[in-house]
């Protein structure tokens, strides 16, 4: 019997799980020699908060500037910079971690 995953409205519970899975799936850093400053399961969830919320890579950086509490779920010393996130995302697509990445908003199953 499979877990049945169920949706959220919480952007808190939904960083916590991506961070979650990104730390499951993906490699710490992108590359051996990068700055370290922000795993690549870090990008991730904000990337997937970045959806969450449907807004664009400047708009991400202000909500996590604006939200204690999810910079602190997701672990971050730091605020990206929106570049940052871009790059993420482009590194991500390119390894194949999944085309809902590639919509600017990728709709809901279900609404």
């Amino acid at each position: 019997m499979t877990k049945r995953r169920t949706l959220t409205k919480s952007p808190l519970a939904l960083a916590k799980e991506a961070l979650a899975v990104g730390q499951q799936a993906l490699p710490k850093y992108s590359a051996r020699r990068s700055r370290h400053d922000f795993t690549q399961a870090q990008l991730f969830a904000i990337l997937v908060l970045r959806q969450f919320f449907q807004t664009d890579y400047r708009g991400i950086v202000q909500l996590l500037a604006d939200f204690s509490d999810i910079r602190q779920a997701l672990q971050l010393s730091k605020i990206p910079h929106f570049t940052t996130l871009q790059k993420a995302q482009g590194r991500l697509i390119k390894r194949g971690l999944g085309s809902a990445c590639k919509l600017p908003f990728s709709p809901v199953p279900g609404s």
